[in-house]
């Protein structure tokens, strides 16, 4: 039976066996996938760089043979654990069947002690009246001794015949027990073998493929001679295989230059006279300016409302082809956002000639108001230009929209104090690598102050400083009072900073210590967009929950240089990492619940918006700070009474409040109504869409976390925030 029990052990160790080379063959597989990556780094210029190609590919072919030894003993340990299962159970009903025999071991081991006492026993008594009848002992005590040898000899005769019962019924059960214990331990090591059988043959499989691999890297390299990379570096440097013609001195055609001068709204070709006038006509570009529209009411108000609520049902993360494609189409939608009346995007439209108080009476005559600041400006939005043969980071779009990027710390806003200053200058961020081209001065990293990581000089044997932020963007739409009718969709960004003095220790060593980290909670993610052109990682994890990466540390160091050397000033630079999408659960989702309800008359509406904050939607519940609420009124407003206290915008027929900070801690937990009555001049209002803006700092709505992996590298600094991007709410 302890026979049969380490068995049991052996089989556990042998799970542990193969698991230990599970693990050895997986991070082997991990670091040649890695290598395999690192060689798609390397330069591609000169004759020898194709054959870059040819390491790749064999490479990973070397991690995929790797993988998948470790996804072939992964499937051995389940069934190496379904027989260790199996096994205990079967010991366990063994032992019950055994426990018959074990009580006949016992019996005879106890009938065979008495035997040999009762044995003894008359052996003595015996000899004690032989003694007595030779020393001539009384008749009496012979009798008396005659007594005690006739009940020992009794005895003894019975265990003697207890003890044949015994050994017959012990013999029989010890044969038909040892038979079961040699089957049970036949099949266990026949059971055994074949798992190391398997073992062996996944093994021996692997060297095969391996084999394979490298006998096709051997046979490629022969394949690729010294005449065709030089023809192929040929062919790619090349512009033709004919050499161009001799050029000829053509006379100055005075009229017909005279007569280009001449023409109107169309532009002169350079190219030659002899070209036909279609082609001159698709070469040029014809260009036409409309003045801006003035507000023409309702229609294109609705119009544009309309719009938004369709775009927030189609947030999606996308690769974008350019960054300075995705500067350009931001500024511009930014100016054009500017010069539109019916603005809702922009929570803080109101100049200095705003009043505010529980009445507030309307003045036409009153001056343009200022326009809001941008939540970040345009120089702080342009990364340093990056390779045009090499994709960018994906930004998030939304479509019909264009979603403006929000610093880690919030604009100033009139009549509210500024939020802490964040660890991560924004206007440093960079999502890929410089190009050769130079940064201009609007897109310079710029120094800011900061309790991220610090600037001063690290040595090459330092754990090495970096700081991390998440931030993320909560989308939302919400109609009436209905929560099934709310719209989320929810994106966030992560950023890693590092300190100036860490591009010395990068730039000083040949091998720097890769930089990598694994992204906890990310079950909570639909998609995940890395930075290409940074950011590695492993398509084989299948820890839903977590996600390992990789920097790629020459690229890394090679943009930190650059940035460095264009602004030598700076303490410490940005750099996107990547950008992800949040699983959403409609109104579950959504720190602030909104509901609007709108009262129409022709003389006067009535506005009332409830608002509930909603902690369940936080990873880490937080206070939801500058709140404010902004509401388009038409219908020629002439007064406005409201509670709490809103301030009107006459120019621009909008309401807004400005609250106070709202959390579980405030009054109500965070619930409460915002109430206005508007006097009509021309009504009645049009129920118009209402837009929130608010910020949170310290938690994020997805509870995406970060670990560093390794060593080299130490976290300094972790910041988190979400924000509002396209909040709105209709009646």
């Amino acid at each position: 039976y302890h026979n049969m029990k380490h068995g049991q052990i052996s089989s556990k160790e042998l799970t542990d066996f193969i698991r230990e080379r599970v693990t050895i063959e997986e991070t082997y597989g991990r670091s040649m996938t890695k290598l395999a990556k690192s060689a798609s780094n390397f330069s591609q210029l000169g004759t020898f760089a194709p054959l870059w190609d040819v390491f790749k590919t064999s490479t990973e072919k070397l991690a995929v043979c790797h993988l998948e030894l470790v996804r072939k003993l992964q499937e051995l340990i389940k069934e190496v654990q379904k027989y260790v299962d199996d096994q205990a159970k079967a010991h366990k009903k063994t032992k019950e069947e055994v426990a018959a025999t074990l009580e006949a071991v016992q019996n005879i081991q106890s009938i065979s002690q008495a035997l040999q006492k009762s044995k003894e026993n008359y052996f003595s008594k015996t000899l004690e009246q032989e003694r007595l009848r030779k020393e001539g002992a009384t008749q009496r005590d012979l009798d008396k001794t005659g007594l005690k040898v006739k009940k020992a000899m009794e005895a003894y005769k019975s265990f003697v015949e207890k003890y044949a019962a015994a050994k017959s019924e012990f013999e029989q059960k010890m044969a038909e027990t040892a038979e079961k214990f040699q089957v049970i331990e036949e099949n266990h090591i026949i059971h055994m073998k074949e798992i190391v059988q398997s073992y062996s043959c996944s093994v021996e499989e692997t060297h095969v493929q391996i084999g394979e691999v490298q006998k096709e890297f051997v046979n490629n390299m022969e394949n690729t001679s010294v005449e065709n990379l030089i023809q192929k570096f040929a062919e790619s440097k090349g512009t033709g295989k004919e050499r161009p013609g001799p050029i000829d001195f053509e006379e100055c055609n005075v009229a017909a230059a005279t007569e280009g001068k001449n023409k109107n709204k169309k532009y002169n070709s350079f190219y030659s006279s002899s070209d036909s006038e279609e082609e001159d006509d698709r070469r040029k570009i014809h260009v036409e300016i409309k003045p801006v529209q003035p507000d023409n009411g309702t229609h294109q108000h609705r119009a544009t409302i309309d719009e938004l609520k369709a775009s927030i049902g189609n947030i999606t993360l996308s690769p974008s082809t350019a960054m300075c494609t995705l500067f350009n189409l931001s500024l511009c939608l930014f100016v054009s956002s500017r010069l539109a009346d019916n603005d809702l995007l922009f929570l803080d439209p109101f100049g200095p000639s705003l009043t505010a108080g529980s009445s507030s009476s309307v003045s036409s005559s009153s001056a343009p108001p200022n326009r809001p600041t941008t939540p970040l400006n345009a120089a702080a939005i342009v990364p340093p230009p990056r390779p045009s043969s090499r994709p960018k980071l994906p930004a998030a779009k939304l479509a019909g929209i264009t979603e403006i990027a929000r610093p880690f710390s919030p604009p100033k806003l009139s009549n509210s104090s500024p939020p802490p200053t964040a660890p991560l200058a924004r206007a440093e961020s960079s999502s890929s690598l410089s190009s050769n081209t130079s940064l201009s001065a609007s897109n310079t990293p710029t120094v800011g102050t900061s309790r991220g990581p610090s600037p001063v000089t690290l040595g090459s044997q330092d754990t090495l400083p970096i700081a991390v932020a998440f931030t993320e963007s909560v989308n939302a739409y919400f109609k009436g009072a209905d929560p099934k009718k709310c719209i989320v969709k929810i994106t966030g960004d992560m950023t890693l900073s590092f300190p100036t003095g860490i591009i010395k220790v990068f730039t000083s060593s040949p091998s720097p210590s890769v930089l990598s980290f694994s992204l906890k909670n990310t079950s909570k993610l639909e998609q995940i967009l890395p930075n290409q052109q940074l950011l590695h990682s492993d398509s084989s994890q299948s820890d839903t929950n977590t996600k390992d990466f990789w920097l790629n540390m020459g690229a890394l160091t090679t943009f930190l240089r650059k940035a460095s050397e264009q602004n030598p000033a700076a303490s410490y630079y940005n750099v996107d990492i990547l950008k992800y999408q949040v699983c959403s659960n409609g109104i579950q989702s959504t720190p602030l619940n909104l509901a609007v309800y709108w009262k129409c008359t022709p003389s006067t509406t009535d506005l009332r918006v409830d608002y509930h904050y909603n902690p369940e939607s936080m990873a880490q519940p937080g206070p939801l700070c500058n709140v404010q609420v902004l509401v388009p009124v038409d219908g020629g407003v002439t007064s406005m009474q409201s509670l709490p206290s809103a301030i009107w915008n006459a120019e621009q027929s909008k309401s807004l409040w400005k609250l106070s900070d709202i959390s579980e801690k405030t009054e109500n937990e965070g619930s409460g109504s915002l109430r206005a009555r508007f006097e009509l001049s021309d009504g009645p209002s049009n129920p118009a869409t209402l837009a929130v803006q608010f910020f949170s700092e310290g938690s994020t709505l997805s509870g995406v976390d970060m670990e560093l992996l390794g060593t080299g590298y130490r976290l300094s600094l972790s910041k988190k925030r979400f924000a509002t991007g396209r909040y709105m709410a209709d009646c």
